[in-house]
């Protein structure tokens, strides 16, 4: 049979992330290809005592369905944390459980965008979201190139000036996905005044905002916002643990309402289990001093991934990221990312991620490519980056 598939799926091929993430799962492989937080930071032992007891003292409540806006409790406790650790929620503003930060960014883009509508965001940026934005709008994202202090500015209000039904910008602004970098505080600024001004959103997605090793805390984007213009994504994946699948929305009542509607049509609500999990943990445990854990541990990695690294050719940049999962590498104009991973894995079973796989135009010829320091161990992490030093300095000699 020839099956009638919607035209949105033609923007759909293999995710090429999940073709490397295949090789890694390979035996004697060195994945610096994955996008995941160390199970090593997972607190397992207070999640079994947390699952023990609400088992034992409410399994007919975790067990029933839930409403769609989220576990009432979870919900008041994640407020109050982002009111009062990061001034990031107001009495205005509604909170929207999700299942996964994933399911957040693609409930707002259905409830947004028609067919034609333009999206902006930073180019390269994070894959899944990109494909959610395109099955809305029919592809139609504004790539805006980044810098060390994030999306240009200059080129974001150049944008805003020649496009025509831009709905919202999509920015990761903090330790982003793929490249790593941090939008400045004079750009997070600068892109309220410009949105204010052209009246379009901002979906400031921050998964991992709370992974800071270095350098000076920056207010998120959300914080700064005196006019309803900034929908917050966050997620409880990088400091909990992903498989729970618990993300969350923030912005204006308003949209909250009718995101929550586009919600109800995917998955009614977020599993009532998890939630609560979610919940007792932020309440009852030391969130803060588990994420410490975390940052110390990641910062080592970083750390021995930058020393690597500094024996690079002069000619390659890489940026140097204060906190989060990822960098970015810049080999020479010219130069075929896609061939230098074919080259460390036949040398060295060595897999990273071709820039390609992140930009907005789908599978475009990159020379960059994203490095993960989370999930190898400091061993894999210099073995790795010896032998992508070792074909770069081939590929760059030939």
């Amino acid at each position: 049979m020839n099956y009638p598939y919607a035209n949105r799926m033609n923007d759909f091929g293999r995710s090429p992330i999940r073709e490397i993430l295949k090789l890694a799962t390979q035996p004697g492989v060195i994945s610096l290809a994955a996008g995941s937080p160390n199970p090593a930071s997972y607190p397992v032992e207070e999640i079994k005592e947390i699952l023990n007891r609400m088992m034992d003292t409410e399994p007919v409540r975790m067990l029933q369905y839930g409403i769609s806006e989220g576990f009432p409790p979870l919900q008041e406790t994640l407020r109050h944390r982002m009111q009062t650790r990061y001034h990031s929620c107001s009495e205005a503003d509604g909170i929207l459980i999700t299942s996964g930060a994933q399911q957040g960014i693609e409930a707002f883009a259905k409830t947004f965008l028609n067919e034609g509508d333009g999206v902006i965001c930073e180019d390269p940026s994070f894959i899944s979201a990109l494909n959610a934005i395109r099955s809305y709008n029919g592809g139609r994202l504004i790539g805006i190139p980044v810098d060390q202090d994030g999306m240009r500015m200059d080129l974001l209000e150049e944008a805003l000036q020649r496009e025509k039904n831009v709905k919202f910008i999509y920015t990761i602004p903090t330790f982003q996905n793929p490249t790593g970098v941090t939008l400045s505080l004079e750009r997070r600024k600068k892109m309220l005044e410009l949105a204010k001004r052209y009246q379009v959103m901002i979906l400031e997605d921050s998964p991992y905002f709370e992974l800071r090793y270095s350098g000076e805390e920056l207010p998120t984007i959300k914080s700064l916002d005196r006019d309803g213009i900034v929908t917050f994504v966050g997620s409880l994946s990088k400091i909990l643990a992903p498989g729970i699948r618990v993300g969350f929305l923030i912005g204006p009542r308003e949209i909250i309402r009718k995101v929550t509607k586009c919600k109800q049509i995917s998955d009614v609500h977020t599993t009532t289990l998890m939630q609560a999990v979610c919940d007792v943990y932020l309440r009852d445990y030391d969130v803060d001093a588990h994420i410490r854990q975390i940052c110390d541990r990641y910062r080592e990695s970083r750390d021995v991934m930058l020393d690597a690294l500094a024996g690079m050719d002069p000619r390659v940049r890489y940026t140097r990221p204060e906190g989060g999962l990822f960098l970015w590498v810049t080999l020479p104009e010219g130069c075929d990312a896609e061939k230098l991973i074919d080259a460390t894995l036949a040398k060295g079973k060595v897999v990273m991620v071709s820039g390609g796989a992140f930009t907005v135009e789908p599978g475009g010829f990159s020379n960059c490519f994203r490095l993960n320091f989370s999930m190898p161990t400091h061993e894999q992490i210099r073995r790795g980056v010896a032998v992508i030093r070792e074909c770069v300095d081939e590929m760059l000699n030939a």
